[in-house]
């Protein structure tokens, strides 16, 4: 799953949308539905990234529990960690309209990037430097050979 404009649009058409939506969520769907172990559930619910109600020994999770998730599996996806992913998560629940949370957000995404853009320089140099190794030992190889 991906951080992208089709994924923001999915989730405001779901909103829009006249059609009921499903208020609870069991794990076995959220398994399914995300493509996850049960075992993740219930991690992301031990960090506190979820936080299901009970009915017996079911968990039922909500549909902020199941938009959280969504939201942690694709910044998970993105490179940030799980605490990352908490604290930008926490913001919503200040009242401000999310105005915090999407600043916090904003400011987040363009550190990741930037961090990419480094790692992304360091491993075009690392391949270059590696295919002129490679091309020097074949050379050598080829001088041998004849």
């Amino acid at each position: 799953m991906t951080l992208s404009e089709s994924t923001f649009r999915e989730e405001n058409a779901e909103a829009q949308a006249e059609v009921p939506r499903k208020e609870r969520f069991t794990i076995h769907e959220l398994v399914e539905e995300f493509d996850i172990t049960s075992r993740t559930l219930r991690f992301y619910e031990e960090k506190g990234l979820l936080n299901p109600t009970r009915r017996g020994l079911d968990r039922i999770y909500s549909r902020r529990d199941r938009a959280r998730l969504k939201l942690v599996l694709m910044g998970k996806s993105v490179g940030f960690s799980l605490e990352d992913v908490r604290h930008m998560l926490d913001l919503y629940d200040l009242g401000d309209g999310q105005a915090t949370q999407l600043r916090v957000a904003l400011q987040r995404f363009e550190e990741k990037l930037a961090e990419l853009d480094r790692k992304r320089r360091d491993l075009d140099h690392a391949y270059a430097e590696l295919s002129h190794a490679r091309d020097v030992v074949r050379g050598r190889l080829a001088r041998q050979q004849k």
